[in-house]
């Protein structure tokens, strides 16, 4: 194993133990890294519970096989494989179920920034229109089609797929998409939600991403909480 795969098994088992700690896991969901230089990635085996090790992530190829680890592969590696397939920017994925983010395709309400850290998401999040499990590679390729070049999806009735340049931009990714939610959510139930401005929220989101910010102090935190 060199340093690069070996620095990645480690961000991985940070940012796995990070959410499922904070209740984004909650015994569904998974991450994924690809391996650099090769076409294969890491992923969390199926079941997989807080207490991961190094040898609870599976070395698996874009078809699907696995090649390395122990247990067995989540069903719906193609969520994984056909993204990294068709977007060679992505690095990390994560899925999971998150309550307030996945309301959005359950409802009118279009999924919109309503706090400054979701303007990371203001080009768009679209909805992936489909409940059923993503277990086939037709399905893959359509979610990979509709998350396009945005940042995440939504998935009807089912949950989120996060994505990043790397492990820590896909779990910053994972937990501002679901504050940005929360937020919305508590608004809307005070009343009516007073959503940003779209051209306001590209400009900060630019701003965001050209400090890095974000993605720094979500870092700092998972490298506090899982020592």
């Amino acid at each position: 194993m060199n340093a690069d795969e070996k620095e990645l098994r480690t961000k991985m088992l940070k940012g796995w133990r990070f959410l499922y700690q904070r209740g984004f896991i909650e015994g569904f969901g998974h991450i994924s890294g690809r391996l650099p230089g090769a076409d294969t990635f890491l992923l969390t085996r199926h079941s997989l519970g807080l207490k991961a090790s190094s040898s609870d992530l599976l070395t698996v190829d874009l078809d699907g096989h696995k090649l390395a680890g122990r247990g067995d592969i989540p069903g719906e590696y193609p969520i994984h494989s056909e993204i990294f397939r068709a977007r060679p920017d992505v690095c990390s994925i994560i899925h999971y179920h998150g309550m307030h983010a996945t309301a959005f395709s359950t409802s009118e309400l279009k999924y919109r920034p309503i706090h400054i850290m979701g303007t990371l998401f203001a080009d768009g999040v679209p909805i992936y229109p489909d409940p059923r499990l993503v277990q086939n590679k037709q399905r893959g390729e359509l979610l990979a089609t509709t998350i396009g070049s945005h940042r995440a999806a939504l998935l009807q009735a089912h949950g989120v797929v996060v994505t990043g340049g790397s492990v820590e931009e896909a779990v910053t990714a994972a937990f501002f998409i679901e504050e940005n939610a929360h937020r919305a959510y508590i608004a809307c139930s005070m009343g009516k939600p007073v959503w940003i401005e779209d051209s306001l929220a590209r400009d900060a989101m630019g701003e965001l991403l050209k400090s890095r910010g974000p993605f720094r102090r979500v870092w700092a935190m998972v490298e506090g909480e899982t020592q």
